[in-house]
């Protein structure tokens, strides 16, 4: 998975940790190789989601639950990360 989140505008941003659940049922059809490299059929079906259903995919239930938590259970590299992101918005580029 690509750790590097998508452009945003710094300024006025607030930011905070969550924990995020994603629950997903589907019927795929795919090659059979794929299924025995679990972070290859992780990309795969995270791909597959974001493009829809097709005539390859068919989501049959999707739950998701995001909740925010304390930024203390977050890593250190993950606390450091939002330290980073604050700080840029309280001093952006001149």
């Amino acid at each position: 998975m690509n750790s590097k989140a998508l452009p945003r505008q710094i300024n006025n941003l607030e930011v905070g940790v969550y924990e995020c659940e994603i629950h997903l049922k589907f019927r795929l059809i795919e090659e059979k190789s794929l299924l025995s490299d679990r972070e290859q059929l992780l990309q795969v079906l995270l791909d597959a989601l974001t493009e829809g259903s097709d005539d390859f995919l068919e989501t049959l239930q999707a739950s998701v639950k995001a909740q925010e938590v304390s930024e203390f259970k977050a890593s250190p590299q993950m606390r450091r990360q939002l330290m980073r992101l604050r700080n840029a918005a309280e001093n952006p580029p001149t």
